[in-house]
């Protein structure tokens, strides 16, 4: 789509406010998850403004897909990750890829390389990730018959574990829903692990073949 499209427009306006919108969602699942002890009026609060927040993303999807002139199945295989954060509103700020790219956009061009850029997208992703996954693997595993996960501290250092697909194994899901979450991290992981290390190893070699353009024709290394 052309840069002064609706569709573009629409972004680059709501972008940012639907990122803090999805941090917002995000704690106030935190809280529910949580703060055990929390009185109920104050659960109903937390409940009540997810769904609201639900409710705002989903109009965001509709209007991004009437803005496209799109049918609706083809845009939901284009438009794969605004599928996703609809029916997974915890993954909404995963979109901090677009986001970064609103703000430049109105700031001039990228300050970061390509290379930097994917690292520092990848690692934010992965903490959001970890965290939001933590989050609903220990609202369905506390409690379980069996779970080896007795606190949030137990799921943060699962997650870790998933997401660097080291996997020790001394702590693991019991419950179907559980373990169904921890297939999508897995998942989630090697791609951003993959993300990292591709965009690393192309940045080395970018170095590796500026220093041999510098050399003189005929010398060695270390000469």
């Amino acid at each position: 789509m052309d840069d002064d499209s609706p569709y573009t427009r629409w972004e680059q306006r709501t972008e940012i406010p639907l990122f803090l919108a999805s941090l917002i969602f995000l704690a106030a699942y935190a809280a529910r998850v949580l703060a055990v002890s929390m009185p109920s009026f104050w659960k109903d609060v937390c409940a009540y403004t997810m769904l609201a927040l639900w409710v705002l993303f989903a109009l965001d999807y509709v209007m991004r897909w009437r803005l496209s002139g799109q049918r609706f199945p083809h845009f939901a295989r284009t438009h794969f990750l605004h599928t996703v954060v609809v029916i997974l509103p915890l993954l909404r700020p995963l979109r901090i890829v677009p986001l970064y790219d609103v703000i430049q956009s109105r700031q001039g061009e990228p300050r970061l390389s390509l290379h930097a850029r994917v690292i520092s997208y990848a690692s934010l992703s992965t903490l959001l990730l970890g965290f939001a996954g933590a989050l609903a693997v220990f609202q369905q595993e506390r409690g379980a018959p069996g779970a080896t996960m007795k606190t949030f501290g137990d799921a943060l250092w699962w997650a870790a574990e998933t997401l660097s697909t080291v996997g020790y194994g001394d702590i693991t899901p019991v419950t179907t829903s559980g373990r169904a979450i921890a297939m999508a991290m897995m998942a989630g992981g090697l791609a951003l692990l993959g993300a990292v290390t591709g965009s690393f190893s192309s940045w080395l070699l970018q170095v590796f073949s500026r220093e041999s353009d510098r050399r003189p024709p005929g010398s060695t290394p270390g000469a």
